[in-house]
């Protein structure tokens, strides 16, 4: 009989299995053929492995917020860099311009590759090519059905994910069973992904990208995000997107009343209504030029089609009504999106496991003894940028000792 057997070679799983080791024998069962897969693809396959601070309040969870805060602050960020470059042997460097931390080579397969040495050196067995397909408790512990057979452990930490990017690996099995198991699952939806827009709306302005500032509404929920927006032939993606997409899907997956569904604008600049005004009373040219001073041209010239300024209209034969609808254009555009990727894009899954289902300190179950969950299964995920990297190696510390705990 294993002491610990951990349930996925992912993020959360690798950390967890390095530190029960340090107290324990520790096998870890993989679907994939060589696991840690999201690894390999964040960050454009560089893998931005820390954001440079943790911002508890942009995370998003529907259990209580003081939970999710207390999970993070388990393990702070200088400590999370210092097992990284200590112990993984992996030096990191800060990207000022995305205040990210990055490998210093650059290369995402090099933290999937330091985690697996690391644990094997701490005596770790790796069994991959190995689904889970069952999980029930016996008398001295956990019988874990596998497509390679049956295996009893001690104690058992799941890490199998949630169900973005299932290319990877993720199918939700491990939340299926959590959900049979007892406990609370709250309803799953794909988060941090990129949003459509019905017949293109503006196809002919994909590949423009800039900074931007945008602010989504939906039953009485509001969420404000800065950073890339990028126009793609399908509709729209960037870091501000996604930042913002999960109140988009949930309010899609809520009905189909588009009229119900979350409104999200944008101010294309930092400038409000009042310095755009100054900047027309300022300018004796066409409207567009003006505009094309602060946005790319292509987009100055849909916006003003959009609110329906001719393109040879000087600025100071502007009517009102032009005037005012250009200036809304400019700082309060109503985004026309109309669907979303889905998880085949989503970087993360929204909801999950209940975080009071857990113990905080050890991450065990509260409703299945020796059962322990970490990573994309809890009901918690933060914005782009290193940070749901750092719940997974937090949540996945904190399941591996908690495992070993007097084991």
């Amino acid at each position: 009989m294993s002491n610990i057997v951990v349930v996925g070679a992912g993020a959360a799983g690798l950390v967890a299995a390095i530190f029960a080791a340090e107290r324990s024998s520790v096998v870890v069962i993989e679907r994939t053929s060589d696991g840690g897969r999201k690894i390999l693809i964040s960050g454009g396959g560089r893998c931005n492995i820390l954001p440079s601070v943790t911002e508890h309040d942009r995370f998003v969870t529907d259990s209580p917020g003081h939970i999710l805060r207390g999970m993070l602050r388990a393990w702070p960020l200088t400590a999370q860099r210092a097992f990284f470059e200590q112990e993984v042997g992996l030096p990191l460097v800060l990207e000022k311009k995305t205040a990210k931390l990055f490998p210093v080579s650059n290369r995402a397969r090099d933290v999937r590759e330091g985690l697996i040495r690391l644990a094997r050196r701490r005596g770790v067995q790796f069994q991959y090519d190995t689904s889970l397909i069952g999980l029930r408790s016996i008398s001295r512990g956990w019988l874990i059905e596998t497509t390679r057979g049956k295996i009893e452990t001690r104690k058992v930490v799941l890490a199998t994910g949630g169900m973005s990017v299932p290319a990877t690996g993720s199918d939700g099995t491990g939340l299926q069973l959590a959900s049979q198991l007892g406990h609370v699952v709250h309803d799953t939806y794909p988060a941090l992904t990129p949003l459509l827009a019905e017949c293109a709306a503006h196809a002919s302005l994909s590949g423009v990208s800039l900074g931007v500032r945008l602010r989504a509404k939906w039953r009485g929920k509001s969420a404000v995000a800065s950073g890339g927006f990028l126009f793609t032939h399908r509709g729209y993606s960037g870091p501000s997107v996604l930042d913002l997409s999960h109140l988009a899907v949930r309010s899609r997956i809520s009905g189909n009343d588009q009229t119900r569904r979350a409104v999200i604008r944008i101010a294309w600049t930092a400038k409000d209504p009042d310095a755009w005004e100054r900047a027309f009373v300022d300018s004796a040219g066409l409207a567009v030029t003006t505009v094309a001073r602060h946005l790319p041209r292509r987009l100055a010239e849909q916006l003003l089609r959009e609110a329906g300024v001719p393109a040879d209209r000087r600025v100071a034969e502007l009517h009102r009504r032009e005037r005012t609808a250009l200036i809304e254009a400019l700082t309060a555009f109503v985004l026309p999106w109309t669907g979303d990727e889905g998880y085949a894009k989503a970087e993360v899954t929204g909801g999950g496991i209940a975080l009071d289902d857990v113990n905080p300190q050890t991450l065990e179950s509260r409703r299945q003894a020796g059962l322990f969950l970490c990573g994309e299964m809890l009901d918690a995920f933060g914005p782009i940028g290193g940070h749901n990297f750092a719940w997974a190696w937090s949540t996945g510390r904190t399941a591996g000792l908690g495992a070993a705990k007097q084991d």
